[in-house]
């Protein structure tokens, strides 16, 4: 298993990231070019036009790589921008709200505690259950993640529910399919940028239910 969560059986493209020195599939990783005017620019969605520099996504390789390896990797001096992991971190959660935007508009995903509670109970094939970061830890342990599925606690409540159309949400699920499994690499990515919550709670820890 490689960091992040991905498995490199599954036969991805791998990347160095050029902090760790690691290969690991590109899932795992942050891709970034050096722009026009020299600058650094994160790429999330992996279609920028330059020469890729690949970084673990982890807010810890993210600061020590603005601290001179982008401008090894780059093989010449290079500007970093302030706020950089923030930057990449907003791109991300924006990245992960949309695409459970997109899952809800299929049909492929629902909120509100008695919904996802009945997804969960009724046999619907869940491949992610998340729940906000600011949300109720008592309330929140009354759910459980299925067998196979994936739980997220890295997106508040308001994050949620700008991806539901709600004002807030606490609960969500996807079903299994490729959306769910594109949240499911977003979502692990922002996770290692973002402090989360919940402690050992069983419903409130980000994992992979086994």
């Amino acid at each position: 298993m490689a960091r992040g969560g991905h498995n490199k059986e599954r036969g991805d493209a791998e990347r160095k990231c050029i902090v760790t020195g690691e290969v690991q599939p590109k899932a795992g990783l942050i891709r970034f070019v050096v722009g026009p005017d020299g600058q650094v620019v994160p790429d999330v969605l992996g279609k920028l036009p330059g020469r890729g520099m690949y970084v673990t996504a982890d807010r810890a390789a993210l600061d020590k790589a603005g601290k001179g390896q982008f401008s090894r990797a780059a093989k010449g001096p290079v500007t970093v921008p302030d706020g950089l992991a923030a930057e990449v971190e907003r791109q991300l959660a924006r990245r992960v709200v949309d695409l459970i935007a997109m899952a809800r508009k299929a049909g492929r995903a629902v909120c509100g505690f008695e919904k996802v509670k009945g997804w969960l109970a009724g046999g619907e094939r869940v491949r992610v259950l998340v729940q906000a970061s600011d949300g109720s830890e008592r309330g929140k342990t009354k759910l459980w993640t299925p067998e196979g599925a994936r739980y997220f606690g890295c997106l508040t409540s308001s994050e949620l529910g700008l991806a539901f159309g709600r004002q807030s949400v606490i609960h969500g699920a996807l079903a299994t399919g490729g959306l769910g499994d594109r949240v499911v690499e977003e979502a692990t990515k922002l996770r290692g940028l973002r402090e989360t919550h919940g402690g050992n709670m069983a419903a409130g820890k980000d994992k992979e239910a086994r």
